[in-house]
């Protein structure tokens, strides 16, 4: 990403958000976008007129640090990849000035409504000849001191849409470019094997709850159930019988072959194979002792 491709249309441009080193992406097109080059990401927002249910989740689109980098690579050549930090101060001072802006508005307008009400009833009171319509004037002249509206009940707008910088052609230099994604040894393995995958047209999604680093599709997770779990680690690691046995099992308990994937590191590749170095794939199932 250099300042040449800051000069591509809004059409081009695809926005990731970061919350911290989380790839987050918001707009529809760029998640339509995305989805037809395979990139699936997970949906982690609510819904507005569902927000108290977790089975159908609404944008944004968390996407894995791997779906992200490869983003990069694959879009840069056609389009303008953008980045936010969602960490602006800025940003961060200006929502909490609207909020406090906010609350004060409607501490005034619930103050105004409990008056109101007071009002209305020692109205009433007062056509019925009730005595007790002392009782509520005396809390209508003290209510200005004693009213308090906590801060728990206060309405929030909540934002489902944000131009981003990328909405102005002229502020578009100065996003910011410098990825927020560790690139260590674990994080460059993992990457090395989606990509591998990724190119031979297969699906992957995270693989957390089966104790793996991926789930492979044959497909479209839409229409394809996972047929492998992937275990990514470099050629020299030592990996514990135990844990060999517990991954194998698991795997043939939810009926999926396990894939220990190892990027071959340049001396162990060929000459032909030093300028993109493959990936060894051992496939390991569970068979009952004899």
């Amino acid at each position: 990403m250099d300042a040449g491709e800051d000069q591509s249309t809004g059409d081009d441009v695809i926005d990731i958000s970061f919350c911290g080193s989380t790839p987050l992406m918001w707009k529809v097109s760029d998640i339509k976008k995305c989805r037809g080059t395979g990139v699936i990401g997970a949906l982690v927002g609510s819904l507005a007129r569902q927000p108290r249910q977790n089975v159908r989740m609404g944008r944004p689109l968390e996407l894995m640090q791997e779906e992200a980098l490869m983003l990069e690579e694959t879009i840069s050549a056609s389009a303008s990849l953008h980045t936010q930090d969602c960490k602006d101060e800025e940003a961060a001072r200006q929502y909490e000035a609207v909020l406090e802006s906010s609350y004060k508005e409607q501490c005034t307008l619930a103050l105004e409504d409990k008056k109101t009400v007071l009002r209305r009833i020692m109205q009433k009171k007062e056509n019925d000849n009730d005595d007790s319509g002392y009782a509520v004037r005396d809390r209508l002249n003290a209510l200005d001191q004693a009213f308090s509206f906590p801060r728990s009940a206060m309405a929030i707008q909540l934002c489902t849409a944000r131009a981003g910088f990328s909405h102005c052609p002229d502020e578009r230099g100065f996003l910011y470019t410098d990825w927020p994604i560790p690139r260590d040894e674990r994080s460059e393995i993992r990457f090395r094997v989606y990509r591998d995958l990724r190119s031979k047209g297969y699906y992957l999604t995270s693989a957390g709850k089966f104790g793996g680093d991926f789930l492979v599709y044959p497909g479209d997770p839409l229409r394809f159930h996972a047929h492998y779990i992937a275990l990514c680690m470099s050629m020299d690691e030592q990996l514990p019988l135990c844990d060999v046995l517990a991954i194998a099992r698991l795997g043939s308990n939810v009926k999926k072959t396990v894939l220990l994937c190892s990027p071959q590191k340049p001396s162990e590749a060929g000459k032909e194979e030093r300028i993109e170095e493959g990936v060894v794939y051992s496939s390991l199932q569970w068979s009952s002792i004899v």
